[in-house]
């Protein structure tokens, strides 16, 4: 029996990933429904001060992750945010403070998704958090190294990735590589501010 019948197609397959329905105050992907076990990528592009990095995000590892990091970026929550720690050797992180060091509003937490296969090596995406699991909002970092203290083991819970930068890596390690200081309470952050311009999410 048919309850109902679409064409589902290139063009519009990222915005039926989009689809989240709200349960318990966390948000669930409802994209499987559509593409059943098939993995479906979404494509980020980042504009920043210092150049374009490119992100592809794994809805299928991490369904929920990506439906928020999306959300935000659709909403224009990433624009004119900078990246506020900067550590050579370790991450760069952004997503939520100004360059006066105010924070955006965020929504509530997310459910943690670090038990999901993906790693934190170079390049890849992963969300902030604070000492509890389900903290997230909407701070993220990009691994400059392979960093595996951060995956999810036995005793340790690790830290969401949730995608990869497929291009502007040499951005990345640009940034990684700008003069920090102390501003406010804040430490590791650039003299010279990198801004998180815009963030646009690619239908492919």
């Amino acid at each position: 029996m048919h309850f109902f019948s679409m064409r589902v197609t290139r063009k519009n397959a990222v915005t039926l990933t989009l689809i989240v329905v709200m349960v318990g105050g966390m948000i669930y992907s409802v994209g499987s429904l559509f593409f059943g076990n098939k993995a479906v990528k979404v494509t980020v592009i980042m504009e920043t001060s210092m150049g374009t990095i490119e992100l592809e995000l794994d809805s299928e590892k991490a369904p929920v992750t990506v439906a928020n990091f999306v959300e935000y970026a659709l909403d224009g929550h990433f624009d004119d945010t900078v990246f506020h720690r900067v550590i050579p050797g370790f991450m760069i992180q952004g997503g939520s403070l100004t360059s006066n060091g105010a924070e955006k509003s965020t929504r509530d937490p997310i459910v943690l998704e670090s038990n999901n296969g993906l790693r934190n090596v170079r390049g890849a995406i992963a969300m902030a958090r604070t000492s509890v699991p389900d903290s997230a909002t909407s701070q993220f970092f990009i691994s400059l190294v392979d960093n595996p203290f951060l995956d999810y083991s036995a005793g340790n819970d690790g830290y969401a990735v949730f995608g990869r930068v497929v291009e502007g890596l040499d951005v990345v390690d640009a940034i990684a590589g700008v003069r920090t200081s102390s501003r406010g309470p804040y430490d590791d952050w650039p003299v010279q501010d990198v801004v998180i311009q815009e963030v646009t999410v690619v239908d492919r």
